[in-house]
């Protein structure tokens, strides 16, 4: 088999798949289990990025035994920028009873620099933990499809809610809830 057949084939899995999660915002049933537990998502360690609100270091999303909210966006994402609101405010309601992060999945410290994101995460009131997952794994382990997408883990690591799209502060705190209360 020729490798371009190949990766053509996969991009083929990964674009039903992710057609699925765009369309219902939540995780298709091809990638859930029929209604059991969640299977327990591996730890994935990222970098994050000093701005306001985060550091200069790293994270481990899932951490052990911790909630965990996680905000997938993009600097070039307008719908992204629309939902930075919302997020302060979930944040700044509920950011103490989980880790709460926003991921990019861009190049950041390649073909978009470091300084682009900081500056974004100022210009739109960013003042939580932020990282970068440039290689996407941690965004594939959760099926992300789509930008805006938010993700709520249990403190075991299961994920007990994800929609992709814009929320409200009720939404987000109300998912963060679920994965609270797991």
């Amino acid at each position: 088999m020729k490798r371009r057949d190949l990766l053509a084939g996969l991009a083929s899995v990964g674009a039903i798949g992710s057609a699925g999660f765009v369309a219902t915002g939540t995780i298709p049933d091809a990638f859930s289990n029929g209604g059991e537990t969640p299977e327990q998502v591996e730890p994935t360690t990222l970098d994050t990025i000093e701005a306001p609100g985060s550091r200069d270091g790293e994270v481990t999303i899932p951490p052990d035994n911790q909630a965990t909210f996680v905000d997938f966006f993009g600097t070039w994402c307008a719908p992204c920028v629309e939902q930075m609101p919302a997020l302060s405010e979930a944040e700044d309601r509920i950011g103490d009873e989980v880790l709460f992060v926003s991921v990019t999945t861009e190049d950041v410290g390649g073909s978009v620099s470091e300084e682009t994101v900081v500056e974004w995460w100022r210009k739109n009131d960013g003042d939580w933990l932020v990282a970068a997952d440039i290689t996407a794994e941690l965004a594939a382990k959760l099926s992300v499809g789509a930008y805006p997408t938010a993700v709520a883990l249990d403190s075991t690591g299961r994920i007990q809610w994800s929609e992709s799209g814009i929320h409200t502060t009720d939404e987000i705190v109300a998912g963060i809830q679920t994965a609270l209360n797991a």
